[in-house]
């Protein structure tokens, strides 16, 4: 989850927050792309999730990757909580998931470099205690009870707030991670179409990236449990979001969207004010409850935009939120996916083709499946395996298109950043359909051999 937005000041008028959204519009030119991911960290002679504290803990990762490859330490109180350098940062989730979020980079090429050599640093410093991170769209076999909570004042409060709100909310915060990709748009109009076609395939990329088939040490009967967690999270502030899809969407919509969702905090000097349920609006006014008389700035209004958690988000740029956690090779395809189809126009124009005539439920129900039969989901004739194969064509023609070559010119595109998904839609085979083969097949039951087996 972010870390605390910084700098901007108060907020006089309304119009200034559609304004903060519109700032982020850029020509094609200076496009770039943010991957981040998350993965769960264990002790590897126990199995047990990573503490905070102690010689094998998040603590110790942090610290020994701040000391030996000179990230600066992003502290709360006198925690460590994070890490920065180079337009990049290393955050937690609130279970102790580590989660990288990079800098905003030119091509796939690039954050996929950065990835890469992230994962090499925490293996680095994570055997030399004993220590693993895998990555899985939820945790297999850890009970709620068996998770610590990361030193965050933003997570305190929410724990207790997801328990009157819906009925998975602590499984999203604590036993759940996700790999995503931020990316720009250049106009007001092409945030629209980048929006409605986000939304609408995000379902696809819930389908070819599954990976969470195994909760609380069982078969969950889906291929994606992280999926059907935020289904039951917290309806004010997830979802599809039909209203992106009317004639009358663009920035104003998306503020009024969020300022109906209840603020989870403010912050303030190094702390996080409980603001609970109350109103963004009442804020504006100067009437909000835990600040009377005080007024916004555009750091609280860029704070609470990350607290809405739809499918696709949109801030300064858009964020693609669908796909589960997963092995090292994925953690790339995942940008290569949504750059190809959206940072070409003839790309996002055949991904819009494809989904143009859908219905809010069809949309739904896509989702619906998605989580639940992965490639294998049918929704009004319309087969999830046929659809995957035309959107990775689709992106496979966008990256094509955008030529963007890597070491050296010696490889033209980008294209084969997507050959893991090229894999999945020939077999018709996901990642969790691997895993379940193998958990009824080969290991005989056995979930434990999943960290041997699919650790970084």
């Amino acid at each position: 989850m972010s870390i605390p937005q910084t700098g901007g000041g108060p907020i006089e008028h309304e119009s200034q927050l559609a304004e903060y959204l519109a700032s982020g519009c850029k020509p094609k030119e200076d496009w770039r792309i943010g991957t981040e991911h998350e993965k769960f960290g264990y002790i590897k002679e126990t199995l047990a999730p990573l503490p905070y504290d102690g010689p094998q803990s998040i603590r110790a990762i942090l610290e020994a990757l701040r000391d030996r490859y000179h990230w600066a330490p992003v502290m709360e109180g006198e925690h460590i909580i994070g890490l920065v350098k180079d337009g990049a940062n290393v955050s937690l989730e609130p279970g102790g998931q580590l989660e990288l979020s990079g800098a905003p980079l030119e091509t796939i090429h690039e954050t996929c470099d950065e990835v890469n050599h992230h994962l090499k640093e925490v293996q680095s410093v994570a055997d030399a205690m004993g220590v693993g991170f895998i990555g899985l769209g939820a945790a297999p076999i850890w009970s709620h009870e068996q998770m610590p909570m990361m030193p965050k004042g933003r997570y305190r409060l929410m724990t207790d707030y997801m328990g009157r709100v819906g009925t998975h909310g602590t499984q999203m915060m604590y036993r759940t991670c996700t790999v995503q990709v931020n990316l720009d748009f250049e106009t007001e109009a092409d945030m629209v179409q980048k929006m409605r076609v986000a939304l609408a395939l995000q379902p696809v990329a819930t389908a070819l990236f599954a990976n969470s088939p195994f909760f609380d040490g069982k078969v969950n009967g889906h291929k994606s449990w992280r999926s059907r967690v935020w289904r039951g999270l917290d309806n004010a502030r997830t979802g599809m979001l039909p209203f992106v899809f009317d004639d009358s969407f663009g920035f104003e919509a998306w503020v009024q969207y969020v300022l109906d969702v209840p603020m989870y905090f403010v912050y303030r000097d190094g702390k996080y004010i409980d603001a609970l349920g109350q109103s963004f609006r009442d804020f504006l006014k100067g009437q909000l409850p835990a600040l009377p008389g005080e007024m916004p700035t555009l750091s609280d209004w860029a704070d609470h935009l990350t607290t809405v958690f739809p499918e696709a988000r949109l801030k300064k740029f858009i964020e693609m939120r669908g796909a589960d956690g997963g092995p090292w090779r994925r953690l790339c395809a995942l940008p290569a996916l949504w750059v190809g189809l959206t940072y070409d126009q003839g790309a996002l124009d055949a991904a819009w083709d494809l989904a143009k005539d859908w219905d809010a439920e069809t949309r739904e129900a896509l989702r619906v499946a998605a989580s639940e039969s992965g490639l294998q989901a049918e929704v009004n004739g319309i087969k999830m395996h046929d659809l995957a194969k035309e959107v990775v064509a689709i992106a496979d023609a966008g990256l094509k298109a955008r030529a963007r070559p890597g070491a050296g010119g010696m490889i033209p595109d980008e294209t084969h950043f997507l050959n893991a998904l090229k894999e999945t839609v020939e077999t018709g085979r996901t990642p969790a359909d691997e895993l379940l083969e193998k958990f009824h097949g080969e290991w005989k039951g056995d979930l434990t051999r999943i960290y041997n087996e699919y650790s970084y």
